[in-house]
C-alpha cells in the first residue's frame, strides 16, 4: 500500500535556520531517503517552496485564485513523501524515522487511494489503487 507522508512545520522557524543548519538537516533527511530508495520504498518526495508564493484555487466553475494556502493551523505543509509500506503501522514507523532527524516537524500519514502514472515507484500488480504502472526514474 502506498502512503503519503505530509511534512508540516512552522515556516518561520524553517526560514530562520542558517544555511549550514538547513544543509545539515537536509543531509540527514537524505540519508533516510537513501535508505528508503535502496529498499525500493520511496516514491516522489519534494520540499515545497514558500507559502508566501503559494496560491489557492477555490470556488465553483473556473474558481477564483487567491493568495496563499490559508492553513488553519500554525504549521504549514512544507514537503511530502510517497512511500510504499505494507501497513499504516509501517508508514508511521517511516514517519518516525524522519521525525527522529527533524523532531520539530509534524508528519501526517494518509493512504493514497489514487495514483497517476509518472512517479518513480513501480505499481504492484495486486494494488487496484494504482491507475497504471510508473517507470523507475
Amino acid at each position: 500500500m502506498f502512503y503519503a507522508i505530509l511534512a508540516y512545520h512552522e515556516e518561520e522557524i524553517v526560514e530562520s535556520w542558517t544555511r549550514e543548519a538547513d544543509a545539515e538537516l537536509m543531509d540527514e533527511l537524505l540519508q533516510v531517503n537513501d535508505r528508503l530508495v535502496r529498499a525500493k520504498r520511496l516514491g516522489p518526495a519534494a520540499r515545497l517552496g514558500s507559502t508566501k508564493s503559494a496560491v489557492t484555487l477555490r470556488g465553483e466553475g473556473a474558481g477564483m485564485v487567491i493568495d496563499g494556502p490559508f492553513a488553519e493551523t500554525k504549521e504549514q505543509l512544507l514537503g511530502l513523501y510517497v512511500v510504499d509500506c505494507p501497513s499504516i503501522e509501517a508508514a508511521v514507523e517511516t514517519a518516525r524515522e524522519l521525525r527522529r532527524v527533524n523532531p520539530t516537524a509534524v508528519y501526517e500519514i494518509r493512504p493514497i487511494s489514487l495514483y497517476l502514472p509518472g512517479a518513480t515507484l513501480s505499481a504492484p500488480a495486486d494494488n487496484p489503487a494504482w491507475a497504471g504502472e510508473a517507470g523507475r526514474g
